[in-house]
């Protein structure tokens, strides 16, 4: 073949090989497989045949078309499945791989194909780190400089990516040999009266599997990055979770304490009642609780607030929307509220006064109120608590477990008026209680927020 035809088609080569692996590193399906570390039978099949059926097609058409010879990539496939999949289904992968051409009388083509997916699959398992399967690299130089400056603080002659290297680069020689003693045997592009051109056709088949490999490993690091984030949201979120329960016990226990010297049989039933309280909050590690179980849990400990200041200083009122208590919402999501109406808005007004709970559904939205008729607070500290930090660790926690979990489809708000008190409002997306939460929300609110 002219020398021009030969350098067009290995440049046709490494387009089809990074196209082929594009198109499959979109399906989840072939993700899934790939990037397991321990497959079972079934598994190492289903990867063999999604790497075999588009090569198998590809060399269906150099036989059938005679021209479009970049196609067959059934060599560098072969190499690169031993090596993500192991020695059975590198081999097994040569086989199907080979079928095409053996039927077209290639019939070396099968145990060269046997012996190269054996080989490289033998690679894989004298691979120490396993990322060095992933980061495997055509050019050379970069692997001859890490060996020597890892050489220098500690001797050690072995290389994994320079071993695997000069192997491709054998096995490719064989075909060769075989191309050039049994003629029409095996397929392989050669030029034997220009060794530079010869030198490229080399060069391609490093090239294609590395190219596949690279494809491959961005996906794999781009997959393992949200992992990272969404294991680190979840843990944000348990911690600030975590944070607001000391945080209601300490404020609880000091009215147990005071209650303790003027009527000790009140103080008991307060400890009964803050230890309902406890044991939902020692039995429920969910994340995520129906509103409904929220206004229970709220109850409790109102009835606690209630015996501290008296029955004739705090009033509750509840406008519930009957079709609001099934949405699931945070667990500990209205004590904070409450307990901060409490503190800040009723504390200092002598003659108490009344809290007002709300929630309803509007416009595919679940919107929660709480409101106290309070002291209220002015424009310069109602700026300073736009932050939320001004308001106390609750509060805060509150704001910044909703952003880590709804992103910006969550939205709480405070309108406050010195000497009329404070509306906190919290407009939620509806999640149903019958659903539960799905599996995979703290990646999707990652995404989100991206």
């Amino acid at each position: 073949m002219e020398q021009r035809l030969i350098l067009i088609n290995l440049l046709v080569k490494l387009g089809v090989a990074a196209a082929v692996s594009s198109s499959l590193v979109r399906s989840k399906e072939f993700k899934l497989l790939l990037f397991r570390e321990e497959r079972s039978f079934r598994q190492k099949i289903y990867l063999v045949l999604w790497f075999g059926l588009p090569i198998m097609i590809g060399v269906w058409i150099r036989i059938s078309q005679n021209h479009f010879l970049a196609g067959d990539l059934s060599f560098e496939t072969t190499i690169l499945l031993g090596m993500v999949a192991g020695r059975w289904a590198g081999s097994l992968g040569g086989v199907l791989m080979a079928f095409p051409a053996m039927l077209h009388g290639d019939w070396a083509t099968l145990p060269f194909l046997l012996l190269c997916g054996f080989i490289s699959g033998q690679f894989r398992t004298m691979a120490l780190d396993k990322d060095d399967i992933w980061s495997f690299t055509p050019f050379i130089d970069q692997s001859i400089f890490r060996l020597i400056r890892r050489n220098l603080p500690r001797p050690r002659l072995f290389d994994w990516q320079i071993i695997f290297f000069m192997t491709v680069i054998g096995l490719r020689f064989v075909q060769t040999e075989l191309v050039t003693y049994f003629p029409h045997s095996v397929f392989a592009l050669e030029s034997p009266d220009n060794w530079w051109v010869e030198s490229a056709i080399y060069a391609a088949s490093v090239m294609a599997i590395g190219i596949e490999l690279k494809i491959f490993n961005s996906v794999r690091i781009q997959i393992k990055l949200e992992e990272q984030e969404r294991l680190l949201l979840h843990a944000r979120m348990e911690a600030l979770q975590n944070q607001i329960n000391p945080h209601f016990l300490f404020n609880t226990l000091n009215s147990i304490s005071s209650l303790v010297r003027f009527d000790p049989d009140m103080a008991r039933d307060v400890i009964s009642k803050l230890a309902t309280i406890l044991r939902r909050l020692l039995n429920s590690s969910e994340a995520f609780a129906p509103l409904r179980d929220e206004f229970e849990f709220i109850d409790n400990y109102l009835d606690i607030e209630v015996v501290r200041f008296g029955r004739d200083k705090l009033r509750v009122v509840k406008q519930l929307d009957p079709a609001s208590l099934d949405v699931v919402v945070p667990s500990m999501l209205l004590q904070p509220l409450v307990e901060n109406s409490i503190k800040h808005g009723l504390g200092p007004k002598i003659e108490g006064g009344s809290i007002y709970l709300r929630s309803r559904v509007a416009n595919s939205r679940l919107i929660i109120e709480v409101e106290d008729d309070g002291v209220g607070m002015g424009g310069a500290k109602l700026e300073e608590s736009s932050s939320w930090a001004g308001m106390g660790i609750g509060m805060a926690n509150i704001s910044e477990r909703l952003q880590v979990l709804y992103g910006d489809t969550a939205r709480m708000t405070i309108d406050s008026q010195e000497g009329k008190g404070t509306l906190i409002r919290i407009r939620l997306p509806l999640v149903e209680a019958a659903s539960s939460v799905p599996e995979g929300f703290y990646a999707e609110r990652s995404s989100t927020r991206r």
